[in-house]
């Protein structure tokens, strides 16, 4: 079967010099169709699948449930970070604006999630560009609790699991606890018997892209 996901290069000069490698996933009748514009997701994955072999990135999350014949009605874009290096906010804020110029995608309704490193990347990632994203679901990460409140205007869906010994479920807390403190909008679901690997259950669930699908960034907020 040939994969719906097609391996593309990002190599840009904009403000800073960007390459990367990542999959692209496009919904059925995306391409060529300019009447509609299609939600977007930016998956992160984690330190496991760093490197230069795509292949590693379908092992977890959404780009694995697209190669075993998943189809969501959202753009799919899952970039791969390079061998013992951490996701660079810039690049990623490049790669979007390219995905955003080149397909049909709507702006308003940009969505990142990512697990273990890609969670902290969610965070981070939220925080550089406050403006940029309608919904967040970061997934067994964690981020700075005391800018939590610069982000309290995106709604957030947070996961972990209760015996996580790679990332303590106190990361996931703390954000949560700094969120609900300043008024911000955030579920949070913990997985009573799950250790690292919580993004199994937590992209399994089809809930979470319903919830996805439910916001949308408000135009009266600028984009960072």
């Amino acid at each position: 079967m040939n994969s719906p996901q097609r391996a593309c290069t990002l190599d840009r000069e904009m403000l800073i010099r960007a390459h990367a490698n990542f999959l692209l996933y496009l919904p059925d009748h995306c391409e060529g169709n300019r009447d509609k514009i299609w939600p977007c997701i930016l998956f992160l994955h984690g330190a496991g699948e760093r490197g230069e072999d795509l292949g590693l990135v379908k092992r977890h999350g959404l780009p694995r449930l697209i190669e075993e014949g998943h189809r969501f009605p959202f753009v799919v874009v899952s970039p791969q970070c390079p061998q013992d290096t951490w996701w660079r906010m810039e690049v990623l804020d490049v790669l979007l604006q390219d995905i955003l110029a080149r397909h049909p995608v709507d702006p308003a309704r940009v969505y990142v999630t990512g697990l273990s490193m890609g969670g902290y990347g969610t965070w981070a990632l939220a925080l550089q560009y406050p403006g940029r994203f309608a919904a967040i679901a970061p997934v067994c990460g964690g981020g700075n609790p005391l800018r939590a409140h610069e982000i309290a205007h995106i709604p957030a869906w947070v996961f972990h699991g209760a015996k996580d010994d790679v990332v303590p479920l106190r990361e996931s807390e703390k954000m949560v606890d700094s969120l609900n403190a300043c008024g911000g909008n955030v579920r949070f679901t913990v997985y009573p018997d799950a250790a690292h690997d919580s993004w199994t259950e937590a992209y399994n669930n089809p809930e979470l892209y319903e919830w996805l699908l439910q916001h949308r960034r408000s135009d009266s907020r600028t984009r960072t």
